[in-house]
């Protein structure tokens, strides 16, 4: 099974440019995780909402325009459930749970938390609800979980460019790095460092800088799975070459 996530920064935008349709059809996933769609219903065509026979299931916010997140699969998910029915959450379009043969996958957008300190309490908020709903997920059966999307903060030095300059910023706070700690304790592995242990390796970048270009960037998408899936994981993997969005691909495969 192979599983794919990206924050496309707008699901409109990158249809406009060619780049989500030729991605989709280049890759040939099993299961697409959108995030930062950017786009409600009505401002959709059938060719976006199920794109290329795929079943395609969104969760959009109350805010037009803003926030969002889509999970587009070979077959329709044997379930699929939005938000954590918490309505501060929910109405900010962030959150879907489907499930695929055997496995409980959690496509997130997770809060960005720099616009000031509202925000960022709104963040470790959401962060501790969504520990709960894990546990929650877990007693009901729910064993074999994958969680992917833009978690919003990078987890150590080696996944940012400039740690020193960013230990004061709302991405690389130590409370938020803190967050993905309890995380990988809760029992989730950090798909992407099964495999890869050395640095500049990136999923996000500033645009107004011109980052890309010079690889000064963040490693803040990621795909976490339950360590008893980790006999089956085969592969993880960035894709920075996907350009149309600041953040790139980032995908796993699984036996």
């Amino acid at each position: 099974m192979k599983l794919l996530s990206w924050n496309v920064n707008g699901s409109r935008a990158v249809w406009r440019k060619g780049v989500l349709q030729e991605w989709l059809q280049r890759q040939k996933a099993d299961v697409y995780c959108l995030q930062e769609t950017k786009a409600q219903a009505d401002q959709l065509t059938p060719d976006i909402l199920d794109p290329f026979g795929y079943h395609g299931e969104w969760h959009w916010g109350e805010k037009k325009g803003y926030s969002g997140v889509a999970t587009i699969s070979k077959a329709p998910p044997g379930k699929v459930e939005r938000g954590f029915e918490i309505a501060e959450f929910d109405n900010e379009g962030r959150v879907l749970i489907t499930r695929h043969d055997d496995i409980t996958l959690f496509n997130i957008y997770f809060p960005n938390g720099k616009k000031d300190a509202v925000r960022l309490k709104f963040k470790m908020d959401f962060y501790d609800s969504f520990l709960k709903v894990l546990e929650r997920s877990r007693k009901r059966g729910d064993d074999k979980i994958v969680i992917c999307g833009d978690v919003n903060t990078a987890h150590k030095d080696i996944d940012l460019a400039r740690p020193k300059e960013n230990r004061g910023t709302s991405g690389f706070l130590p409370q938020e790095c803190g967050w993905i700690d309890k995380l990988l304790a809760a029992g989730f592995i950090d798909t992407f460092r099964e495999f890869e242990k050395g640095p500049e390796h990136y999923s996000w970048w500033d645009q107004q800088s011109r980052a890309r270009e010079r690889n000064v960037g963040w490693r803040i998408d990621y795909f976490f799975i339950s360590s008893n899936l980790r006999p089956r994981l085969k592969k993880a993997f960035i894709q920075p070459e996907v350009m149309g969005s600041d953040h790139c691909p980032v995908g796993i495969e699984l036996s």
